[in-house]
């Protein structure tokens, strides 16, 4: 088909036929330094829970198991409490994954942004 110009105008993407490659999508992260390991999730929405990592994808699905879901204040969605849940084996779906971080070396730090009294 050709333009008003005399171009002729091709169907389909540029370099379709022999060479289709498909690009795969690869993990930003390198969870395999921590499989078997305990880490600590945090969730979209303020949810966290803890446990071992059992497994993950590209798509940053995680597998975690002995897995302990972190509480939270009914009146304050985003304060966690001192009570937890047992939830065994997890399957956590990575669109909604915010945090990831290892048990190990992690301690709790009050808040440099609030005045100390």
């Amino acid at each position: 088909m050709a333009s008003k110009d005399g171009n002729e105008k091709t169907k389909g993407p540029q370099g379709a036929g022999d060479n289709k490659e498909k690009r795969r999508k690869e993990s930003i992260l390198d969870l395999s330094k921590y499989l078997e390991k305990s880490i600590r999730v945090k969730f979209a929405g303020g949810r966290e829970a803890a446990g071992i990592l059992k497994g993950y994808d590209p798509l940053l699905n995680l597998v975690l198991d002995n897995t302990t879901e972190y509480l939270r204040d009914p009146d304050d969605p985003y304060k966690l409490l001192d009570d937890t849940r047992a939830l065994g084996l997890v399957v956590c779906r990575g669109t909604s994954v915010v945090l990831i971080c290892p048990m190990e070396g992690m301690e709790a730090i009050p808040n440099p942004f609030i005045a100390q009294e």
